[in-house]
């Protein structure tokens, strides 16, 4: 479900930009707003659902350099 929500949001983001594109080549001036929404939901919207949805059930000490240092640690005391 939220693999569709994501990609709903992207549809949307993209017809957006595209549309304040065209919108502000034919010189309108609310071309440059719907870019500026369009961008903001790229950020605030679908970046972090996009980062929970892929992270939801990983182990964050997978993704820390802790095992690193201790290896590192350990190294340089056996060096010494």
């Amino acid at each position: 479900m939220m693999k569709f929500v994501i990609i709903f949001i992207l549809i949307l983001t993209l017809g957006m930009l595209c549309s304040g594109f065209y919108l502000k080549n034919s010189g309108n001036a609310n071309g440059e707003i719907v870019i500026g929404l369009g961008v903001l939901m790229v950020a605030f919207i679908l970046m972090p659902l996009f980062i929970y949805h892929r992270y939801k059930n990983k182990n964050i000490k997978d993704f820390t350099f802790d095992k690193f240092r201790r290896d590192l640690e350990e190294r340089s005391k056996s060096d010494k």
